[in-house]
């Protein structure tokens, strides 16, 4: 059996769920709400993109990330 995501990694995936409103939002919410700098948050973001758990855990969120990813790969 699959091996479950951790809790810091459900909830950045449940951050990339929400909408922000404004500059700045976002990042505020990485630091607030999970203690993160918006460089590590990134980091583990893109590591999750490639996980099997978080694709069986958000399915809708991580193939939508996985889509924004490759055409910003494609513009590079």
């Amino acid at each position: 059996m699959q091996e479950q995501l951790g809790a810091r990694e459900q909830a950045v995936l449940a951050l990339e769920r929400r909408g922000f409103s404004g500059p700045g939002a976002k990042e505020r919410a990485i630091r607030e709400e999970l203690d993160l700098s918006p460089f590590h948050y990134y980091q583990l973001l893109n590591a999750l993109l490639d996980d099997p758990r978080a694709l069986a855990h958000d399915p809708v969120t991580v193939n939508r990330l996985r889509r924004v990813r490759e055409s910003r790969r494609g513009e590079r």
